[in-house]
C-alpha cells in the first residue's frame, strides 16, 4: 500500500483475503444497523424529535459507517455534517427536557459511528490527513458545546474527542505496522534480486576467468610454436620466417587484447596490474590493463596483418585526419576489423577495398569486397558480427548497413558522428546503398543478408 495518498481517496480492499474482507463487510453492516436503530430510538426520545426524524438521523449515521469501507474521507465529512445538523435541530428542544438532560452534541450512536469512521480513515490515508480530520472534529465539537452551547444537556464533547483520538491513534499504529511489513517484504524482494544478480555476475566472472585461462594457454602455445618452428627447419626461407613471425605477433596481440578485456573480471582487485605473461616474452603484459584501445591510427597495421594472410586489401583514406572521440575511434576500428574478418571467412580469394572518409560531422567507413573466387568453408560461428556492428553504430548515434553489391560482392557501410548523439545532427550518406539500408540497420539484419556471400555467420564485433 502506498505511504502517501490524497485526503479524499478511494478505499482499496480492506484486507488481503476474500473471506476476511467479506467478514469485515458483514460485521460493519451489522454494527451500522445497530447504530441506525439505536440512534433513531435515542434521538427521537432524548431530543424530543418525531419517530420519522429520529430514524432518519439514525440511519444517516449507519449509512456513513458503511460508506467508510470504501470512501472513509467522504464518510467522515457526512457523519460530522449529520451530527451537526442533528445537534442544531435538537438544540431548541433541550430547554424543555428534564435534568440532567440528554447527551449533546454527540449522542452515543454518533460517537460509536464517528470513532469507527476515524479508525478506518487512519488505516487508509496518511497520518497528517487523519490528524487533520480529528482536529476538525474537535474544533466543531468545541464550537457547538463551548461557544454556541444549549440548555439542560449532558456535555459529551470531552469524552467524544478522547474516544476519537484513541481511534486515530490505533488506526495510525496499525497502518504504520502494515507499511513496515510491506517495506520489509519489498526489501527482502530487492535483496533476493540483488543476490540473484550477484550470482549471475559471479558466474559470468568465473566463465570469463576460465575462458581467459583456456584461450591464453592455446594462444601462448601458438606463439611459442611459431617462434620455435624456424629452428626446426634446415635453411628456412625468408617468406616462411616472415609468415611465422606474423603468426606469433598476431597471437601475442590477440592475447594482449584478451587480457585487456577480461583482466578486470579475472582479478579480484581490478586496479592491480596484470602480471600474467604466459609466453614469457610479452613485454607489455604488465601494462596490458592500461594499454590504449586501438584507434584509426592503427588501421594501416590492421590492413597489413590482413594482407599477410593472403587477402588483397586496398586502403583509401580521404579528408583531413583529426582525432575523434575515443568511443568513435574504437568503434570505427572494430567495424573495419569485423568487416575484413567477414571477407576472410566468407569470401575467399576476394579483393577488399577499405575507404575511410573524414567528414565535417564524423567519419564514413566503407568496406567492399569482390565476389569470392571459390566456395567458403562452413562456419561454426554464432552470427553476431553484423548485429555487433549495428549496435556499435546505434550506440554512438550513427548507422551501419550491410548489403550485397551488384557485382556479387558485399558492402559494409557506416557513418559515426564525431560527437555522438548531438541534437539536430543531420547526415546525408554518400553511399546510396547505405542510405537505403540505414533505417533497416536499426532493426537487425536485412532480408538480403542471408543471400550474400558473407552474411556474418560467425562474426563478433
Amino acid at each position: 500500500m502506498p505511504t502517501e495518498q490524497p485526503f479524499t481517496t478511494r478505499l482499496r480492499k480492506p484486507f488481503g483475503t476474500t473471506w476476511l474482507r467479506w467478514l469485515t463487510i458483514l460485521l460493519t453492516a451489522w454494527v451500522a444497523l445497530g447504530v441506525a436503530l439505536a440512534g433513531g430510538n435515542e434521538l427521537s426520545s432524548s431530543y424530543d424529535l418525531t419517530t420519522a426524524n429520529g430514524l432518519l438521523a439514525g440511519f444517516a449515521l449507519g449509512l456513513t459507517l458503511v460508506l467508510a469501507l470504501w470512501r472513509p474521507a467522504e464518510a467522515w465529512a457526512l457523519n460530522l455534517s449529520a451530527t451537526i445538523i442533528t445537534a442544531l435541530v435538537a438544540r431548541p428542544h433541550l430547554a424543555e427536557t428534564p435534568l440532567p438532560g440528554p447527551n449533546w452534541p454527540w449522542s452515543t450512536p454518533a460517537v460509536i459511528a464517528q470513532a469507527a469512521i476515524l479508525l478506518l480513515l487512519a488505516l487508509r490515508v496518511r497520518t497528517r490527513s487523519a490528524v487533520a480530520a480529528l482536529a476538525a472534529t474537535a474544533l466543531a465539537t468545541f464550537l457547538f458545546q463551548g461557544v454556541i452551547g444549549a440548555q439542560r444537556y449532558s456535555g459529551t464533547g470531552m469524552v467524544a474527542v478522547a474516544v476519537f483520538a484513541v481511534a486515530v491513534l490505533v488506526g495510525t499504529a496499525l497502518r504504520g505496522r502494515k507499511e513496515a511489513r510491506t517495506q520489509l517484504v519489498e526489501q527482502e524482494t530487492l535483496t533476493a534480486s540483488e543476490r540473484a544478480q550477484r550470482t549471475v555476475l559471479e558466474e559470468r566472472s568465473r566463465i570469463a576467468r576460465e575462458l581467459h585461462d583456456v584461450v591464453a594457454h592455446h594462444m601462448s602455445v601458438i606463439s611459442i610454436q611459431a617462434q620455435v618452428a624456424p629452428h626446426l627447419v634446415e635453411n628456412p626461407s625468408d617468406e616462411l620466417k616472415e609468415n611465422l613471425e606474423g603468426i606469433r605477433q598476431n597471437a601475442l596481440e590477440a592475447l594482449t587484447e584478451l587480457r585487456r578485456v577480461l583482466g578486470v573480471l579475472r582479478s579480484e582487485h581490478p586496479d592491480a596490474p596484470n602480471t600474467l605473461d604466459p609466453t614469457g616474452t610479452d613485454t607489455t603484459a604488465n601494462a596490458a590493463p592500461h594499454a590504449p584501445q586501438p584507434t584509426l591510427d592503427r588501421l594501416e597495421a590492421l590492413v597489413d596483418n590482413i594482407r599477410g594472410v593472403g587477402l588483397t586489401v586496398h586502403l583509401d583514406i580521404t579528408g583531413r585526419r583529426r582525432p575523434l572521440a575515443p568511443g568513435v575511434e574504437l568503434s570505427a576500428y572494430r567495424i573495419v576489423q569485423e568487416a575484413l574478418s567477414n571477407v576472410l571467412r566468407h569470401a575467399p580469394g576476394a579483393i577488399a577495398q577499405v575507404s575511410v572518409a573524414y567528414e565535417p560531422f564524423g567519419v564514413s567507413l566503407r568496406v567492399v569486397n569482390s565476389p569470392p573466387q571459390w566456395p567458403a568453408p562452413p562456419s561454426q560461428g554464432a552470427g553476431h558480427g553484423l548485429l555487433g556492428m549495428r549496435e556499435r553504430g546505434a550506440m554512438l548515434g550513427g548507422a551501419v548497413s550491410a548489403y550485397p553489391a551488384k557485382d556479387g560482392g558485399y558492402v559494409v557501410s557506416a557513418f559515426l558522428p564525431a560527437y555522438p548523439r548531438v541534437e539536430g545532427l543531420s547526415y546525408v550518406p554518400q553511399d546510396p546503398g547505405h542510405a537505403a539500408n540505414a533505417k533497416a540497420s536499426a532493426h537487425g539484419p536485412t532480408a538480403h543478408d542471408s543471400n550474400s556471400h558473407h552474411p556474418d555467420k560467425d562474426g563478433t564485433a
